[in-house]
């Protein structure tokens, strides 16, 4: 898919075209992250960073849920 780039304000983006909202399940408003691959930039929904900081506190509140708790008093 082709897509040109066009000034918006004083900036410079890009106009996704409905089909490709569609396939990647975001409309207006929602939030995109560009990753660099090998290959070139990747758009996604996913955010890897965030998945990464999730699974840290998933952890720390397995192993401290005690402390939590009394803290949540």
């Amino acid at each position: 898919m082709k897509l040109k780039i066009t000034a918006i304000g004083n900036s410079s983006g890009v106009i996704l075209p409905k089909e490709l909202l569609a396939r990647l399940r975001v409309e207006k408003g929602d939030e995109l992250y560009a990753l660099e691959t090998p290959d070139g930039v990747r758009l996604t929904t996913y955010d890897p960073a965030l998945a990464t900081q999730m699974e840290v506190a998933e952890k720390i509140m397995r192993e401290d849920k005690q402390v939590l708790r009394k803290l949540a008093q």
